[in-house]
This record gives structure tokens, C-alpha cells and sequence, in this order.
């Protein structure tokens, strides 16, 4: 356990942000469920922090506006970038109406993605659009160990998956395969559309730092 740093309070100062009360509540369901997680009471992480307790009640009641700085040190209390403070852990409903998002225009197709959720891992959620006719990578390079493609073709024909085990597909087809190996993407009609979404590998998983029930805890 760290001991000795300064307690600070941020209670005054906030998080510059056009939604201020959303990002909040955003970051009071992140500390207290981190915290929980690895059974740690408000002064276990007040004492990691430098923090002090009355600062991280207010900070999990959303009614605390934590700096930039507040939330580094949260972070490293708590064993983890600063950043994961700020996104959604949760299962809330989220839609994208057909008219919101744009189009990215890349070197061989165009994407718009859909959605990003990080929790365990990473997943990553988009519709590819390719024209036949346009540079087609001969070979995708492999991601991440573990990575995996799901696809499903919305409209027209595609030639998708590892280099020596690719699958022609049609609108209405699935297919799910490896992404860490070398693979292809090929547009076999005038157009095609499809549904992506790539797996990414599990993140490292925090174990509890405090054992829940020590005596001389609070």
C-alpha cells in the first residue's frame, strides 16, 4: 500500500466537457465498480491515491468534478490507464440512426463504423463498402494473437479469410475467421457491402489488490 502522499481535494474544479454531468456519472460508476472489484473500501483508496476520503465520496456520488490530474491518480490507484475511467463499462442502449456517422474513405475500402466497446477485450463493429476495380490488398498483415473477423455480407459477393483457406460468400453469408494470420479481402461483384466485426484479444484482468476482510482495514 502507498502511504504518505497528500490528500488532495479537486472538489472545486472540473472536468472541461460539454456534457459535465454525464462524463460525471460516467466516472462515479467506473471508480466505485473498479474499487468494488478489487475489494477495496474508500479509505484503501483513499490511501493509494493521496486522495481523500470526503473527495472520492463525492467523486462516486457524481457530484465531484475531478481533474485531469484526480483522474491519473484514480487510475493508478487502481491499477489502470486513466482513461478507461471515462468509458462505458456498462450495457446501455445505443443506436445510430442510418443518417448519423460518416463514411472514411481508406486505401482499399470504405468503412463506417458503428460502434466500439471495451471491456474484456475490445470489439470493433463497422460496415466495409468495396468496389471492384479499386487497389485490393493482396495480403491483410495478421493483428493481434487471438483477434478474430466475423462477416456478414449485405449485399454482393466477397472473397474473404485466411490465405490458404478463403471463402466465397454472398449476400446473406457469414463467415468468422482467424485475423492473426495473413488474410485477403476481395471484391468478387461490382459492389460489395458487409457487416464487420473484429474481436480483439482479452485485456489483462486486475486481480484484487486489497483481500477483503483484513483486519485493520476500513
Amino acid at each position: 500500500m502507498r502511504r504518505g502522499r497528500l490528500f488532495v481535494n479537486n472538489d472545486e474544479v472540473s472536468i472541461k466537457s460539454d456534457a459535465l454531468a454525464h462524463e460525471n456519472q460516467l466516472v462515479a460508476r467506473n471508480v466505485r465498480r473498479f474499487r468494488l472489484e478489487r475489494a477495496m473500501s474508500l479509505g484503501d483508496l483513499a490511501r493509494r491515491s493521496g486522495l481523500s476520503k470526503q473527495t472520492l465520496s463525492k467523486i462516486e456520488q457524481g457530484s465531484g468534478n475531478p481533474t485531469v490530474e484526480t483522474l491519473a491518480q484514480l487510475g493508478s490507484a487502481l491499477d489502470m490507464p486513466a482513461r478507461r475511467l471515462l468509458t462505458e463499462w456498462g450495457t446501455p442502449v445505443y443506436v445510430l440512426r442510418r443518417g448519423e456517422g460518416e463514411w472514411a474513405q481508406g486505401q482499399h475500402w470504405s468503412e463506417r463504423l458503428l460502434d466500439e466497446t471495451y471491456g474484456s477485450g475490445y470489439v470493433r463493429t463497422l460496415v466495409m463498402r468495396m468496389e471492384r476495380g479499386r487497389a485490393e490488398p493482396k495480403t491483410v498483415e495478421p493483428h493481434a494473437q487471438g483477434t478474430l473477423h466475423h462477416v456478414y455480407v449485405i449485399t454482393g459477393r466477397l472473397r474473404i479469410g485466411p490465405l490458404d483457406e478463403p471463402v466465397d460468400l454472398s449476400a446473406g453469408d457469414f463467415v468468422r475467421f482467424p485475423g492473426d494470420v495473413p488474410h485477403q479481402v476481395v471484391c468478387l461483384s461490382e459492389a460489395v457491402t458487409a457487416h464487420m466485426v473484429t474481436t480483439f484479444p482479452q485485456t489483462r484482468r486486475v486481480s484484487p489488490t486489497v483481500t477483503r476482510g483484513v483486519a485493520g482495514e476500513s
